[in-house]
């Protein structure tokens, strides 16, 4: 009963890694997903894999179902009870626009305001109950939801998160009649001030909650059928896992947790191999997730916002996402320009060198026709590279004017390096970070294809490619460690605040945490707790977040701010008062450490390079092609170096070292890329 499984839901495929600790060995499986239904691809997964549920000690699940509930408006019908005469807050929101430019564009709310009513109460901005809530308002109109078929209910008040008295009370009145535990109280979900986003945040939990929870307790009935007696762990957007029991009651959180895996993988795997800071890359079949791992931990944002309109306020791994994927199909707009994705082949059909029928130009096609992936993975399928040849002559090549099909695949692969640098810059130059001082970490099936052409674009000098780069999203479910977060607003000037206060706070949060931990029953090794303060400029708006301990004093903490402040601006404004505006508190439960060295099969390896290489064949490099040697990447000996041009193949991705490149292999397998510089370790 030691076997631990991972398990990933992508777009495009369902990843799942087995570790056992017993034996050390490690499986990995791929399989399509299967989006009308998720849990069959978990299914599916775990029966390639060649293991009975009833064999596995824990099984943690990285999920898009809540994720995509939301971009495709499946979700709950839900209604909303909030404060007299503030039903259209949620509409109105911040007076942005879809577009920047222009005035076209248009914003559908998640609860039509049909089913947005209005009780009777009032609390202050400073806590005080101006007016006693209107029981009978509530009723009426958790009665009224239910006769519009409401699934699902969200009680919002205006500054419940200071004082959340009244919400308490509504919540109380409505469970006496509503059907179901589909009620989410808005500063439950998200303590803090501002109420459009609190509002919102608690809106998409109650549009989610009831498909998660469909979803988990069908793929755990299923998995308890095949014989699966523990719990099942789900990953969270903040890169921590959490209880499938509990994880229904704030859905909201496991919005974006598929990408946050593999970012959590991503920074255990650099830091066992050295690398501190690295921006990763995350190419599947459908998008590109870019993120900054800084000091051995991913960046965090509680101000993300999903689509226009949609600002999610609790914390989550700060991933920026573009539609940039193996599968993104390239085309020709109206007005005559070569466009690449954001639509996607994904994975059935998928691309044409897929053999399952797709007829659109992909990346992946244009990475076939350019030598790049090895032609083989056609050999069982009735097409060839004729008919990829003769679809990029009709629909790019001709259209553009190219000399050749060639020209055209060239083409849309500097157009997607293009879109997913500029991405990478978004996480890095634009907040301030230098891409010099990093390493890459590309993964996904893609990533690994297109790292050593990025690196050289935004001038970073080594790409660190993980042992299992397609599987990274699955590795990181199972390195991930148990997180819950809390935050509380203060929303008082630096001079004002009561750090005494502010520390009874902080130590509330680690109670509450380091109890729900427990009672989880998930075995951890440790509990590590971590707090931070959101601060801003009196009159500002931006907010920067600053570590902190609890029992920080007032000099220390305008100290930290000033200087977070300067790092980032470069700007000293003193003669401003600064505001303590949120209490953040993460605590972290540690569980077992996984041993990397095992992700790959030892027995493979050789003991020189030479012996690894299988072949050769003509590569497209910029200026050309290359006659260029094929490595089995899981054949090559550790600690070994190797100069460029190279194609390193392995069972769940394909290596690209370019002709002024040079890689080593270190003692967990990873491979550390040198970009236009001499062979180093």
């Amino acid at each position: 009963m030691s076997r631990i499984v991972g398990v990933d839901v992508g777009g495009t495929f369902t990843d799942l890694i087995i570790l056992d600790d017993e034996t050390g060995t490690v499986k990995i499986a791929k399989v399509p997903s299967t989006p009308e239904n998720q849990a069959f691809g978990v299914l599916s997964a775990i029966t390639e894999g060649g293991v009975q549920p009833a064999s596995i000690h824990t099984i943690v699940h990285g999920t898009t179902v809540t994720t995509n509930a939301l971009l495709e408006r499946k979700i709950a019908k839900c209604g909303l009870i909030t404060t007299l005469g503030f039903r259209d807050s949620l509409e109105l929101g911040r007076r942005t626009r879809p577009n920047p430019y222009g005035l076209t564009g248009s914003f559908e709310c998640l609860i039509p305001r049909e089913r947005r009513l209005e009780a009777s109460e009032r609390i202050g901005a400073n806590g005080q109950i101006i007016t006693a809530l209107d029981e009978n308002d509530v009723r009426k109109a958790a009665q009224r939801l239910l006769d519009m078929g409401v699934d699902s209910i969200v009680i919002h008040f205006l500054h419940s998160y200071v004082n959340d008295t009244n919400e308490k009370h509504a919540e109380q009145v409505v469970r006496e009649i509503w059907p179901n535990d589909f009620i989410t109280r808005g500063s439950a979900v998200m303590s803090e001030f501002r109420e459009y986003e609190r509002g919102t945040t608690a809106m998409i939990n109650a549009a989610i909650q009831p498909v998660l929870d469909n979803y988990i307790k069908k793929l755990r009935n299923e998995l308890k059928d095949r014989g699966y007696v523990h719990d099942l762990l789900v990953m969270q957007g903040n890169g921590g896992t959490v209880s499938s029991k509990l994880i229904s009651e704030t859905a909201v959180n496991t919005v974006m947790s598929g990408p946050a895996s593999g970012v959590m993988a991503a920074a255990y795997t650099a830091k066992s191999a050295g690398y501190d800071n690295v921006i990763t890359c995350d190419m599947g079949g459908t998008s590109c997730d870019v993120a900054l791992i800084k000091n051995g931990i991913p960046q965090v944002s509680s101000e993300l916002e999903i689509e226009y309109a949609m600002p999610i306020h609790v914390p989550m791994v700060d991933v920026r996402t573009i539609g940039a994927g193996g599968g993104s199909i390239a085309a020709i707009t109206p007005a005559g320009l070569l466009e690449v994705g954001p639509e996607s082949a994904g994975a059935v059909p998928g691309p044409i060198c897929y053999g399952r029928g797709g007829v659109q130009p992909t990346i992946t096609d244009a990475n076939m026709l350019l030598g790049r992936l090895n032609p083989e993975i056609m050999a069982n399928s009735d097409i060839g590279l004729d008919k990829i040849i003769d679809i990029f002559t009709k629909k790019i090549s001709e259209p553009l004017g190219l000399n050749s099909p060639e020209e055209a695949a060239a083409a849309i692969i500097q157009i997607a390096n293009t879109k997913m640098a500029g991405a990478l810059r978004i996480v890095s130059l634009a907040r301030g970070h230098d891409p010099r001082d990093f390493a890459l970490f590309p993964f996904g099936g893609a990533g690994p294809l297109h790292a050593a052409a990025l690196a050289r674009e935004l001038g970073i000098p080594k790409v660190l490619v993980p042992a299992r780069p397609g599987i990274t999203n699955a590795v990181g479910c199972v390195v991930a460690d148990v997180r819950h977060d809390y935050v509380n607003t203060i929303n008082k000037s630096l001079v004002e605040a009561n750090m005494e206060e502010i520390s009874a706070i902080f130590t509330e949060q680690e109670t509450r945490g380091q109890e729900t931990i427990n009672a989880e029953g998930i075995e951890v090794e440790d509990i590590i707790i971590f707090h931070d303060i959101d601060m801003q400029f009196q009159g500002q708006t931006h907010i920067l977040t600053v570590s902190v301990n609890k029992n920080i004093t007032k000099r220390k903490l305008h100290d930290a701010f000033a200087s977070a402040y300067w790092n980032r601006f470069a700007v000293e404004l003193d003669e401003i008062r600064p505001v303590v505006v949120n209490l953040h508190t993460a605590v972290i439960g540690k569980r077992k450490q996984v041993e990397l060295s095992n992700l790959m099969d030892i027995k493979m390896r050789t003991n020189r390079i030479e012996k690894a290489q299988t072949g050769a064949r003509l590569v497209w490099f910029e200026g050309g092609r290359t006659e260029t040697p094929i490595y089995n990447r899981e054949a090559m000996p550790l600690e070994t170096t190797l100069q460029g041009p190279a194609i390193l193949e392995q069972s769940d991705t394909t290596v690209i070292m370019e002709p002024k490149d040079n890689m080593y292999t270190d003692i967990f397998g990873n491979i550390i890329m040198n970009i236009d510089t001499e062979i180093t370790k």
